[in-house]
């Protein structure tokens, strides 16, 4: 299987076809996900130190170096609890106002949820903070996910506790922030 719209640097690295991504790839993107609040990714490189400050006060250590040493999000490795303690130690104008929203992406459940296989599993509603899975019960058969979008905050707390790998993030078209 292989993928369209795939970026140059991705190509290169053989990453058109889909069975060469890592796990992250598959669930994150090609994009390293920048800290909750950060600026437009073009600003947020161009004025990032690399300090790792950031790094160093995340609590739950989801914050790691990516690609040309620049602060990325890996959901592999927890959730984002929003403390703000990335923003608070940056002694860069790389982030907006904590009031704001932390980030545009979404989540998506996939085809492969084991509910879609008859099988019982509320992992991803068990671990949702903000309520946004829900399941409701089919006839006959066994519940399905339902996925609030707008209750979404993009955490990642369901992507890591999906036994499956089924949950992957999502940009949502309407979303005003990805036009600018």
């Amino acid at each position: 299987m292989t993928v369209e719209n795939l970026p140059r640097r991705q190509f290169l690295r053989g990453k058109f076809l889909t069975s060469l991504h890592t796990k992250t790839e598959q669930k994150q993107g090609f994009d390293g996900i920048r800290p909750p609040w950060a600026v437009e990714n073009s600003i947020f490189v161009e004025q990032c130190t690399r300090c790792g400050d950031c790094l160093s006060v995340c609590e739950t250590n989801i914050l790691v170096k990516g690609d040309g040493g620049f602060p990325e999000v890996r959901f592999d490795n927890g959730e984002c609890t929003f403390c703000g303690k990335c923003v608070d130690v940056c002694k860069q104008p790389i982030f907006r106002s904590c009031s704001e929203q932390p980030w545009n992406h979404k989540i998506e459940i996939g085809k492969d949820c084991l509910t879609e296989k008859s099988i019982a599993c509320r992992s991803c509603q068990d671990n949702c903070p903000k309520n946004a899975i829900k399941f409701r019960w089919q006839a006959g058969g066994i519940a399905k996910p339902v996925l609030d979008v707008d209750a979404c905050n993009g955490c990642g707390a369901c992507i890591q506790r999906c036994p499956v790998d089924a949950i992957t993030l999502f940009y949502p078209s309407d979303d005003n922030e990805n036009e600018n």
